[in-house]
């Protein structure tokens, strides 16, 4: 995590010299409170991944003489055939076209269909407490 870190510390670094540039040479407060959000989002992130950092393990990412066979092994479980990433998808297809045309009853139904949608998605392979 410290590589993540490194780089939105330098994103964030950027948008804050840019948005002092910008503030003086372009005189628009807009672009420039724009440029800040910018920076302090990027800013937050950064500060999660050093946050993070500190305490997990050293991952084969944050060694810089690392092999590759240094990262081998498993990953994690990923669903082969799951259809709810898709259906997540098109859930949030259709609360964004509910936002852009602004149809309260359209945005209702696409929320509703969106949380069960990512709920269907993080519990697929849930089975309970009581088993294995």
């Amino acid at each position: 995590m410290k590589v993540e870190a490194k780089i939105f510390n330098i994103i964030t670094f950027f948008f804050f010299l840019s948005a002092i540039v910008y503030g003086f040479w372009a005189q628009e407060p807009v672009g420039t409170v724009a440029l800040i959000l910018v920076g302090a989002l990027s800013l937050l992130i950064g500060s999660y991944f050093q946050f993070v950092a500190r305490r997990i393990d050293p991952r084969p990412e944050d060694n810089p003489d690392a092999e590759i066979s240094d990262g081998a092994g498993e990953l994690g479980f990923f669903s082969p055939g799951s259809y709810w990433p898709f259906a997540v998808a098109a859930a949030a297809g259709f609360a964004g076209l509910a936002l852009a045309f602004f149809h309260v009853w359209m945005l209702v139904f696409s929320v509703g269909a969106l949380l069960i949608t990512v709920a269907g998605l993080v519990f697929e392979y849930h089975t309970g407490p009581n088993h294995e």
